[in-house]
Parts: C-alpha cells; sequence; structure tokens
C-alpha cells in the first residue's frame, strides 16, 4: 500500500528489455472511488497520454514500476473517470462524511497497487494546519461517492480521524 505522491514521477519498464517507457503523472480513479489504472506520459518533446490498467503492472517497485509488454499503454480515447490531478480533478475537494460533517480537502490517496482499492485518503485543512496539527488520514474500506461539489465518505465519525498513520 502507498500513496500516489510517492507513485507519482516514477518510471515504467519493461522487464523484458529494461527500456523506460514513461513515467507516471496521474491515477485514472472510477466513479466507485477505485483505482482503474495510471495516467502515462510518454516521449521526449511531445509527451503523450497513455493509460496502464492496474491489472498490466506486473510490480510496483520502490524505484519504477515494470510491466511485460509496452502493448499494454493503450493510447488515451476516452477521457477517465476522475483523475487526482488532471482533468476531473480530485485534488484539494471537499470531503464529507456521509453524517454531513466536512472532513476537509483532499490531497492524496492511499491504495493497494495490486488491485486498485482506495483505502484512505489524506486531507488537509490548509497549510497552516498541516505544519500545527500534521496530516490527516481518514480511513474508509467502503467505496466513496464522488459528485459535483463534494466527495462522499463512509467514516465512524465517534472515532478520531486526525494523526492516524496507515
Amino acid at each position: 500500500m502507498r500513496t500516489f505522491s510517492l507513485l507519482k514521477g516514477q518510471p515504467v519498464f519493461e522487464t523484458r528489455t529494461g527500456t523506460k517507457i514513461g513515467e507516471i503523472s496521474d491515477l485514472c480513479i472510477s466513479s466507485g472511488g477505485t483505482v482503474k489504472g495510471l495516467l502515462i506520459k510518454k516521449g521526449v518533446f511531445f509527451k503523450q497520454s497513455f493509460f496502464l490498467d492496474i491489472q498490466k503492472v506486473t510490480s510496483f517497485g520502490w524505484d519504477g514500476v515494470m510491466i511485460e509488454e509496452p502493448e499494454h499503454l493503450e493510447k488515451l480515447k476516452d477521457r477517465p473517470d476522475y483523475t487526482l490531478n488532471h482533468q476531473h480533478s480530485l485534488d484539494g475537494m471537499m470531503m464529507l462524511s456521509k453524517g454531513g460533517k466536512t472532513l476537509g480537502l483532499l490531497k492524496d490517496v492511499y491504495f493497494q497497487e495490486e488491485v486498485g482499492t482506495i483505502v484512505g485518503y489524506e486531507i488537509t485543512d490548509g497549510f497552516f494546519s498541516d505544519i500545527t496539527e500534521g496530516k490527516q488520514v481518514i480511513q474508509s474500506g467502503k467505496p466513496l461517492a464522488i459528485g459535483k461539489d463534494a466527495i462522499i465518505v463512509d467514516v465512524n465519525e465517534n472515532s478520531p480521524t486526525s494523526h492516524e498513520t496507515l
């Protein structure tokens, strides 16, 4: 399990030749709140975005992501439902509990690389709050609802949510 911020910018390598295929630029997230794949930037001068299905990744290393075939990268034809940083960005969206309590603004996600399940959400109340109180992590095993104005998560509102680590 890791956060997207640790994955962003990592190179993608083909395992047979050791050739660098591109770099990870974003996550493709379904409307049901699961990671469907990765957006890969490829090219030297004119970088193009490609989609890599999370199931096609051979391994997620700390220094690179490995795939078997460069053909696993698909030209990005359709826009993904949501991404963390690009089109339909979730970064900075308001997060609310199912009970209507404001939790903060989404900053990052914790997910299980092998299956794409999001297991936690890093939220912020702003720069100064992050410095004084530390990062806040919301754990939720249930899928979230993504709306136009907010992200709704099902959390136990009686348990503390700040200063948790996954």
